[in-house]
């Protein structure tokens, strides 16, 4: 583990912003979008002698957004104090919208911030946030429904063969060709392995009643992800009070504040409420994430990122997994040295690594720079 060290009276002395274009090992689609690339934007800022890194999965608009609205406000700030960064910059926000683009651009920047402190003291960045798990669950996801049945059926095996009992597929583009993949995907991981499904807002109320029901009846599935639009608070809470047992209903990935993940508690909309980490507001908007959560009895699912959310996991009470998405445990294992693998089902952050323990794979990252 690594050793604190007396913080330096510093200020953040510098903001860069670069965005990179990967493109996917084949094309993917969901229930609703299809796909063939996946832009990350980067986030560094300095000070001390130390660099702090954090991310967002959105369009080159993000790093424009950051470079004119939030650049200015974060160099000269205290690089111990991010949460007083983060409120400076979403306050500058109102007029650009606060959702989002600037959501998304919120969240790189404060994750950087969050790990640049952590560099700063010599510590993980898990080890600096509050201490409620030293590693966290993970679920294998991807499962497209652009796959052919044979590169599902071995995409799922794989995580379950490589301990990763939980493991998720998209549904919801072509539902007559749902049961055959459903089918593939169950043979395929045997009947011990807990098999979770993501619709990407696909059905209407009428539809989403009936694969309900099918899914937990036919295919043993423990876990329906966005079966309805988020914005159907009303729907949403209808499912789920008439889902059979054993199914939860999950939603939120596309929460950009507080005030979203608020409004869905309170509808009484979600069994397990979900957020991103390079959405939501980053890692200060995680942890008060947590505590409407832990308010509210619910359990919570980190949505993608797994580098970051590791550690952010770590420092909340009502994580129950977190996404290890195929997209992006690709692109950040070709962007970044230092990326934690998932082990025996889970990830644990490397403890004597400061901050999240990555470092930006600069010669490599140069041949996707977009922005």
């Amino acid at each position: 583990m690594a050793t604190a060290t007396r913080a330096p009276d510093t200020a953040v002395d510098g903001l860069d912003v670069s965005a990179y274009t990967i493109p996917t090992d084949q094309r993917e689609s969901d229930g609703t979008l299809e796909w063939d690339s996946t832009t990350i934007v980067v986030v560094e800022v300095a000070a001390g002698g130390h660099r702090g890194i954090g991310y967002t999965y959105g369009d080159v608009a993000v790093a424009t957004l950051i470079r004119s609205q939030l650049a200015d406000l974060v160099e000269g700030a205290k690089p111990l104090a991010p949460a007083a960064s983060w409120a400076r910059m979403h306050a500058a926000l109102r007029n650009a919208g606060q959702q989002g683009v600037g959501a998304m651009a919120l969240s790189a920047v404060d994750i950087a911030l969050w790990d640049l402190k952590a560099r700063i003291l010599g510590v993980a960045l898990a080890d600096l946030l509050p201490g409620f798990r030293r590693r966290v669950p993970v679920y294998g996801s991807g499962g497209f429904t652009s796959y052919t049945d044979e590169r599902l059926a071995s995409q799922l095996a794989g995580w379950v063969e490589a301990g990763i009992q939980r493991v998720k597929m998209k549904i919801g583009r072509d539902p007559a060709r749902d049961a055959e993949r459903l089918a593939a995907a169950r043979d395929s991981i045997g009947s011990e392995a807990e098999l979770m499904v993501d619709a990407n807002g696909a059905y209407d109320r009428r539809q989403a009643r009936e694969w309900a029901h099918r899914l937990r009846e036919e295919w043993g599935v423990t876990y329906l992800e966005e079966p309805l639009s988020s914005d159907d608070l009303d729907g949403l809470r209808l499912l789920r009070d008439r889902a059979p047992a054993g199914l939860a209903i999950a939603a939120g990935e596309y929460a950009w504040d507080l005030a979203i993940c608020e409004q869905m508690l309170r509808a009484g909309a979600v069994d397990i409420l979900q957020a991103d980490v390079t959405r939501c507001g980053g890692i200060t908007s995680f942890l008060r994430i947590d505590g409407l959560c832990a308010a509210r009895n619910v359990p919570f699912s980190a949505h993608c990122a797994p580098a970051v959310s590791a550690h952010a996991c770590c420092g909340m009470e009502t994580a129950l997994h977190i996404e290890y998405f195929h997209d992006h445990t690709r692109l950040e294992g070709i962007l970044f040295d230092g990326v934690a693998d998932a082990r025996d089902g889970f990830l644990e952050p490397h403890r004597a690594r400061p901050g999240l323990g990555i470092e930006l794979r600069r010669a490599d990252a140069s041949e996707f720079e977009v922005a």
